[in-house]
């Protein structure tokens, strides 16, 4: 368009000079070798124009006849590149969509075409196929070839990782990474490689420089380069807590100051501040997680921080927690430990329990069996508490690609994959239980009053030895009104041992089976198992 508008322009431009010309009449003489030409200005300008024109349009000739040869050449050789990278793309279309044989194909039409040195995709493209193909030791010698080009390296650097991923040679794909990280941290696949390896190591030092280094690439958003940090941080401050306790409070400070809800860098940092006798900053470090999120590491170190403090006082420093945290179960929990160690059974008692209705959990369980143990001693409510706490979901622990651990570590054992633990209830006591009811909080059992002198007891009538059936009782009495009797010791130990247990009931009254109902159908409406108690 600008090349139209020029033209008009210049077109332009010589009408309005040879109308200014025809305007203004002249004459040119012109006397060469004894002769004298006249003619009109008009005409001589005319002259001088189709002259000008004529030796332009003869040197245009001459010069494309003495190009002719290289141009003849270069037209052919465009269109032999044109075919060649039509080939090319072709044969990368095939190799994406997984079709080797025409790839191949493709491939050796390509390279006849164009030469390898002058397009480095034919490189990609002939280990592209050889890897559909299946052969994966040509595809890495083409790898390999990749490397002693400087713009075909990464790319070499890149398929050798892989094959060495795909063969299992974790130490050889973390080599070839390591090279790539160094020349380009930019790469994704490099430095996540090579931070594995350096966290495998436990070169926290290293890993940290290469999160720095994706973070001033922008590789990694901020917040994620500082969850990285404070776990690093966190990582090292636990591998140098007994031999440079300095360095490991300067980690752990920092890894607080980065993620202040993070409950290992808080706890650990807060452990060396105690070592160092500063417990009011330690406290509050701890309390400022804990309020983010209740944890029973923080919980511990807290009720803790002065090794000599008294049982009492532990307890009101459980109690300040609960207070910041309320209606949660990790601080009833707290609470309770607390209590227990006071010896003030009650409390005890009454928080473990309102932990078991806030978030039902096996910890909470045994937490009550101790209690009921250290309180009463009967063993026969702490044996049912303990089969609670069997049947009860697991309490939350650091959980990383299906391994529970009850310490955080900084990398997962299983894939060396870094801040993989997470804290969480394992997944296998997710499920719904059968017996969920009985986890109710204790009702009062409504009891039906005997008569004084009743003519003749009920009496449970137990089936011989090898009877699929179940015991029955039967009931008989000459009055009108219901009548129930305990269920004694004797009775109890006569239950045949595949049966449920029943314990001696002293006070408790039982109520009367119903006749009605036929034990085989009640069994298969109902999937809980009929219990004695």
């Amino acid at each position: 368009m600008i090349r139209i508008l020029l033209f008009l322009v210049v077109v332009f431009a010589l009408g309005l000079g040879f109308a200014w010309l025809a305007d203004r009449p002249g004459e040119m003489v012109v006397t060469f070798s004894g002769y004298q030409y006249q003619v009109s200005l008009m005409v001589a300008a005319v002259a001088v124009v189709a002259v000008v024109a004529a030796v332009m349009i003869a040197w245009w000739l001459l010069k494309a006849l003495w190009n002719s040869p290289y141009t003849i050449s270069r037209y052919f050789r465009v269109r032999r590149r044109d075919r060649g990278y039509q080939a090319l793309s072709t044969g990368m279309i095939a190799a994406g969509a997984g079709d080797g044989a025409l790839a191949r194909k493709k491939t050796k039409e390509a390279a006849k075409l164009i030469r390898s040195d002058q397009e480095p995709l034919i490189q990609l493209l002939e280990a592209q196929a050889s890897l559909l193909e299946g052969d994966h030791e040509g595809a890495r010698e083409k790898f390999e070839t990749m490397l002693d080009d400087p713009e075909m390296r990464l790319l070499g650097l890149r398929g050798l990782y892989l094959e060495a991923e795909r063969l299992g040679d974790r130490n050889a794909a973390r080599h070839y990474a390591g090279r790539a990280a160094a020349m380009a941290p930019q790469l994704a696949w490099a430095a996540e490689s090579t931070l594995e390896d350096l966290t495998g190591r436990g070169d926290w030092d290293g890993a940290l420089k290469l999160v720095e280094a994706q973070k001033s690439t922008r590789q990694i958003e901020r917040d994620a380069a500082n969850r990285r940090r404070a776990v690093l941080l966190t990582a090292k401050a636990q591998a140098l807590i007994d031999s440079d306790p300095n360095a490991a409070k300067t980690a752990a400070l920092e890894a607080n100051r980065l993620r202040p809800d993070f409950a290992p860098a808080a706890g650990i940092a807060a452990k060396l501040l105690f070592r160092q006798n500063d417990v009011r900053k330690g406290a509050k470090i701890l309390e400022t997680a804990w309020k983010a999120e209740p944890h029973p590491e923080i919980a511990a170190l807290y009720t803790h921080a002065r090794p000599g403090d008294a049982v009492l006082d532990r307890l009101t420093r459980a109690k300040k927690l609960q207070e910041m945290k309320k209606n949660h179960a990790d601080s009833s929990l707290a609470v309770a430990r607390a209590a227990l160690d006071a010896q003030d059974f009650s409390t005890a008692r009454k928080e473990a329990e309102a932990a078991i209705r806030m978030d039902r959990r096996e910890g909470a369980y045994l937490l009550l069996a101790d209690i009921e143990e250290a309180e009463t001693g009967d063993q026969g409510k702490v044996r049912q508490l303990l089969s609670k706490a069997v049947r009860a979901p697991r309490d939350p622990a650091w959980v990383a690609d299906g391994v529970v651990s009850e310490r955080w570590a900084p990398v997962s054992p299983i894939t060396g994959k870094l801040d993989a633990f997470e804290w969480r209830a394992p997944m296998e006591r997710l499920g719904q239980l059968i017996d969920s009811d009985e986890d109710a909080p204790d009702a009062a059992v409504p009891t039906i009053a005997a008569p004084t002198k009743p003519e003749k007891e009920n009496v449970i009538e137990l089936n011989p030895a090898g009877s699929a059936e179940r015991p029955t009782a039967v009931a008989a009495s000459e009055t009108d009104e219901d009548d129930v009797a305990p269920v004694t010791a004797t009775a109890s130990a006569a239950v045949p041992p595949d049966g449920d247990a029943a314990e001696p009931a002293e006070e408790m009254a039982r109520l009367p089976d119903d006749p009605g109902v036929d034990p085989d159908d009640e069994e298969q409406k109902s999937p809980r198992k009929f219990r004695l108690f």
